[in-house]
């Protein structure tokens, strides 16, 4: 692969017009525009707080003009200098207060002088956001070009950084999915991309179908030392969880220095690994430690930018709104299957879909304006909202609009950029419908492995986790605001996965984990994974009793010989051979589910024993935690991944494998392999 054609996206809809003066003109249009709309809105904002202004309304419009400009060109390079010796929180406060200040000596001139409270001041604010937040909301608008601020200025000299790469990952994304989308006109831009610039391919995502595998596996070339989102780690002798930062970086530790995906210069932004990133934001691994967040200075623009954080509140508020009117509409309609949609999740929702979206967004702008070489981000919007409501459920399918007008936005900042910039979407994984375990047997997998286990089940000294890989963003956003780049402390950790360790003083007898219909089970006790033979002698009524479970398909063990061996419920099949004793328990399972298991079990932090849900011809599954929508194991669209790519960039032939008749790229590290050739050929052509 010598060269890479231009895929010629981010011109794909450029002016034509190569007359500085005509985006001279807009930019300015554009600015008067938006001091009158903020006039307008500031004016009622400061009614509603009781503030009555005695000069005339064009002056209250030349004042707020005035203010944008302090604080766009004159306050924010100060506050950067300032940011950049404290965390994002002390730039959240510098942002906040830069605001208030400005619009108080606004609110002075309005009213001619009379000295005015500061909590009316804050109160006109949060009042002509919010107006401002419905407005946009109310004539389909977005203020994503306002969250990006300067980036987005319009190029008007050639470019000269040379050519860069943007990956997008749209988190839990299948290729069913994207097409249903696109043929309900919810994917307008990728549509349109998908007729000209770029084409879509899927990629196979192996045992486990997990967003840490995944990212492992792309961003590091090796996704063989996570076995799933949680895991007991005999090295460590404790549950390990991605979701809680240190853990995520002593996993990284454990990666081969020198081959990840964003080293020399590139950017990792909302990941769950750096990539040996130079640049790394909103990273879970990189929340802890030395390697810190980045300094405050990143976070300026979006904490300082007029009306912008206030409204995202406000929007973000408005989400969560939104999620108690949806829930409720799922219960009205008793839609089948569905889970309870209540307490934190509310608030996850709405952090999630708004605030870290449009932070996410400020921080790639910054980003692809300094002109970084590679840019790897993740958008879990969707996700999140798949995992409560369901994969093709009318409100998940809504947050794939969101996620194309943000693709919208970025080909704006690409166009924007010196460097030139292409585009690559991937998605980690799909996610699959299903009834959970819990609501099928009754009870959750760690009380039924202890119950076989046992006559008396409290007998038995259990760790069990099957929730918190929701927590793994927030978890970063947090550490990002209370956490200093270079000495950061040991920061705070919320959800499920807080503890800072999750074995008892004595090891428990059986640890177990669900990931999706993904099922592990170990036995902290013994020094290593034990036999067929050492598990029925132990525990006789265990295996049995798991394939005789409703709701289990497949438990996969060691045999005697040392090879996996896979049981279902009227048969066992030995993985390496293909060797067949009673009836074939992965009849009814997808193709690459023997090659799967087989790798799984060579990866050796996985489970002494795996257990697999049963996957109907639907493609329905029963995840081993709450959740309707999931992915982890294998059935269903959840090991469907998405690979949007240019049209004319080709995927290497030594690369792929064939699943059904297909040939795709199989497994993370493949991936990686291919992203690291393209970038290898656009570095060499800088």
């Amino acid at each position: 692969m010598t060269s890479l054609p231009r895929s010629g996206w981010a011109d794909s809809e450029a002016d034509s017009d190569p007359s500085p003066a005509v985006p001279l003109m807009r930019d300015v249009v554009g600015a008067l525009w938006s001091v009158l709309v903020a006039g307008i809105a500031f004016t009622v904002g400061m009614k509603a707080a009781g503030i009555r202004e005695t000069r005339s309304f064009p002056v209250l419009l030349l004042a707020l003009g005035i203010g944008f400009a302090l604080i766009e060109l004159v306050l924010s390079p100060i506050l950067r200098r300032i940011a950049a010796r404290g965390s994002a929180f002390l730039a959240l406060v510098l942002g906040l207060g830069a605001q208030l200040a400005v619009f108080g000596i606004v609110v002075l001139v309005a009213v001619g002088g009379t000295a005015i409270g500061w909590w009316e001041v804050a109160e006109a604010l949060l009042v002509a956001a919010a107006i401002l937040a419905a407005g946009r909301w109310l004539v389909g608008s977005t203020d994503s070009g306002y969250i990006v601020g300067a980036a987005t200025r319009r190029r008007t000299a050639p470019r000269t950084g040379g050519r860069g790469l943007l990956v997008v990952q749209l988190d839990g994304v299948s290729p069913q999915v994207l097409d249903r989308a696109i043929e309900a006109g919810q994917a307008p831009n990728l549509d349109r991309w998908l007729a000209t610039t770029h084409r879509m391919d899927s990629w196979w995502k192996t045992i486990p179908s997990t967003t840490p595998a995944t990212m492992a596996g792309v961003l590091h070339g090796d996704d063989a030392q996570v076995p799933g989102f949680r895991w007991w780690d005999r090295d460590t002798g404790r549950l390990l969880a991605v979701s809680r930062p240190p853990d995520a970086r002593l996993i990284e530790d454990r990666f081969e220095v020198g081959r990840g995906l964003l080293r020399e210069g590139g950017t990792a932004i909302s990941t769950t690994f750096g990539g040996e990133a130079s640049q790394a934001y909103l990273t879970i691994s990189h929340a802890t430690g030395s390697r810190g967040l980045g300094s405050g200075a990143t976070y300026v623009s979006f904490f300082s930018r007029p009306f912008l954080l206030p409204g995202t509140l406000v929007l973000t508020v408005g989400e969560m709104v939104k999620e108690l009117y949806q829930a409720r509409r799922q219960r009205a309609r008793n839609v089948q299957p569905r889970i309870s949609r209540s307490g934190s999740y509310v608030a996850l929702r709405g952090i999630t879909n708004v605030l870290l979206r449009k932070l996410n967004l400020s921080l790639i702008a910054q980003e692809m304006a300094a002109g970084r070489p590679i840019i790897f981000v993740d958008f879990v919007d969707y996700d999140e909202i798949a995992h409560h409501a369901g994969p093709e459920r009318p409100e998940s399918m809504r947050a794939l609009e969101g996620l194309d007008g943000a693709l919208a936005l970025l080909q704006q900042v690409a166009h924007s950029s010196n460097r030139e910039y292409e585009l690559v979407v991937i998605s980690d994984h799909g996610q699959s419908l299903g009834e959970t375990f819990a609501q099928l047997v009754g009870t959750p997998l760690p009380d039924h492995v202890t119950s076989l286990m046992s006559a008396s089940p409290e007998e038995v000294s259990v760790i069990a986790h099957s929730s918190g890989e929701e927590w793994g963003p927030i978890n970063a956003l947090i550490n990002s605001l209370v956490t200093k780049a270079d000495k950061p402390p040991d920061a705070p950790i919320l959800g499920p996965d807080r503890g800072r360790d999750d074995a008892p003083d004595d090891l428990p007898e059986v640890a177990v984990t669900g990931g999706g219909n993904l099922g592990m089970v170990w036995f902290p006790r013994l020094a290593e994974r034990p036999t067929l033979a050492e598990v029925t002698q132990r525990w006789p009524r265990l295996i049995p009793g798991l394939v005789a479970t409703p709701g289990v398909g497949l438990v996969m063990v060691t045999g005697d010989d040392g090879q996996p061996v896979v049981f279902g419920p009227t048969g066992a099949r030995q993985l390496i051979s293909g060797a067949v004793e009673g009836d074939d328990p992965l009849v009814g399972y997808p193709s690459r589910t023997a090659p799967d298991l087989a790798r799984l079990h060579g990866v050796s932090r996985s489970g002494d024993l795996v257990v697999i849900s049963t996957v109907d011809d639907r493609g329905r599954i029963h995840a081993f935690e709450n959740q309707v929508g999931s992915h982890g194991g294998i059935g269903g669209p959840q090991n469907h991944a998405l690979l949007v790519h240019p049209s004319a960039w080709p995927l290497d032939e030594d690369l792929l494998a064939d699943v059904d008749g297909v040939r795709i790229p199989v497994g993370p590290v493949a991936l990686h392999q291919q992203l690291q050739r393209w970038r290898t050929v656009l570095d060499a052509a800088t």
